[in-house]
């Protein structure tokens, strides 16, 4: 008989790795903490409901713009049967060239999904001990309670990790001014050639006014002691709240969230000075977030300062950005490429607490670890995906990269293997061409490892 399966975590990597491991024939025992007792939520600084893969910033899976290495990591997880990428795929909604998500129906899908494979049982209780001789997975994320913390420290003989990580703001849909706020998508691309994107228009003059407001406006103090005062606070690079642009220059928002290539103002038939995007939330589609707007300001300067954005003036909000810390582990001094703890191999670590950042990454690692944690229990030999493809640059990544310096990552073609040197001198100047190399190299490579270890 094969070992049960303990997997920490209902976010994102644990129903994931829960999954898989379970479809491949292993018991598992699910554990979250997250639950209602008595009427009362039991929560964390950032989630809202007690839901199984609950997504607390934004709604966006991500491009899936074809050749892109977001794309080539999604189309990889298809092919190797990822549960919460099928449950994300029938819960979209129009985001352009993005695949984003209604977050209640994704949670719902997720949810039915669990609840119907009989190899899964839940828990509703906090895990405070690890148990190394337990074939374990650890996908609790990156508010992992400090209990656990302590508790993954005393396993690994490590200590922790941390930086800050923000949430968008939502607003209801009938509150928009579309007077003022126009429908589209840029360059006019999206998946099914509609105007998915609601567009605030700035002119030079609203936008100066906007950047005073926000670089005045009150944030949230710290809640890390240590961390204080909030200037000190490590922010992750790529997930920057944008009082932080701001204060990298006037004109760094333009640039980043509020750019407004690709945009045509209807009113004035010119491109607008800069721009707030706005991407449906649900299938209802009556309610938005605005795009890349994670910040950390107080909320009642939220509604002042975000009311200044053309079109938004009498919006109504339904969340308010937040900030949260984010904690990981220091994973190339501990991790194989199997997501295996070097120490205890019969523990693997996935999602944001191994150090990738980003949703799909978190499900992707769940679906490596859940995978690899099948293997061993069957006493199978764990087999690595191929380096060439992102799946493998993942785990090479998490297990490879320098632990004196190790910051979380995203999936991009710099973690992916390098062409050949007559393939490279080919393409030299063909970038895109480039690109669709490596995908189709990696998905080659992919159905080459699947017809071998199905």
């Amino acid at each position: 008989m094969r070992e049960r399966i303990v997997v920490i975590g209902g976010g994102l990597a644990g129903p994931e790795a829960a999954l898989m491991a379970a479809r491949r024939g292993c018991q598992v025992d699910l554990y979250e903490m997250r639950s209602v007792v008595d009427g009362t939520l039991r929560s964390t600084p950032a989630h809202q409901t007690d839901d199984f893969a609950e997504l607390v910033c934004s709604n966006s899976l991500k491009s899936e713009s074809e050749n892109s290495a977001p794309w080539l990591l999604k189309q990889e997880m298809r092919r190797a049967g990822c549960a919460l990428l099928s449950c994300a795929d029938a819960s979209s909604v129009p985001a352009g060239h993005a695949l984003a998500v209604d977050r209640v129906e994704f949670s719902r899908l997720v949810a039915q999904a669990i609840e119907k494979e009989s190899r899964i049982t839940v828990h509703r209780e906090e895990v405070t001990v690890l148990d190394p001789d337990k074939l374990t997975i650890v996908a609790t994320g990156p508010l992992t309670s400090a209990v656990l913390c302590s508790e993954i420290a005393r396993l690994t003989g490590s200590g922790q990790l941390a930086f800050y990580d923000s949430i968008s703001p939502i607003v209801e849909a009938d509150s928009i001014d579309l007077s003022i706020a126009f429908r589209a998508s840029r360059y006019g691309k999206s998946l099914d050639g509609t105007d998915d994107y609601v567009n605030c228009p700035f002119d030079r003059e609203q936008y100066e006014r906007f950047i005073d407001a926000l670089l005045a406006a009150h944030a949230v103090p710290s809640h890390i002691p240590e961390d204080r005062p909030q200037d000190n606070a490590r922010f992750f690079e790529a997930c920057l709240p944008i009082e932080e642009l701001a204060r990298r220059g006037r004109e760094t928002l333009r640039f980043g969230p509020m750019k407004p290539m690709g945009l045509m103002d209807p009113r004035t038939g010119r491109r607008p000075y800069a721009v707030v995007q706005l991407r449906q939330e649900n299938l209802r589609a009556d309610s938005y977030n605005l795009v890349g707007f994670q910040n950390h300001m107080r909320f009642p300067e939220q509604t002042r300062v975000f009311r200044m954005i053309p079109g938004l003036e009498r919006a109504e909000f339904l969340r308010y950005g937040q900030i949260h810390r984010n904690t990981y582990i220091n994973a190339p001094a501990l991790l194989t490429s199997t997501l295996q703890l070097r120490t205890h191999r019969q523990v693997f670590f996935a999602g944001q607490i191994s150090g990738v950042e980003g949703y799909v990454e978190s499900i992707a690692t769940g679906l490596i670890a859940g995978r690899h944690a099948a293997e061993l229990a069957a006493g199978a030999e764990l087999r690595t995906f191929p380096r060439e493809t992102a799946l493998g640059s993942l785990c090479a990544y998490v297990s490879g990269a320098d632990a004196r310096n190790y910051q979380p990552a995203n999936i991009t073609f710099d973690l992916l293997p390098s062409l050949d040197e007559p393939t490279r001198l080919r393409f030299r100047h063909d970038k895109k061409a480039r690109h669709a190399e490596v995908c189709r190299r990696a998905l080659e490579k992919l159905d080459e490892y699947r017809l071998v270890y199905a």
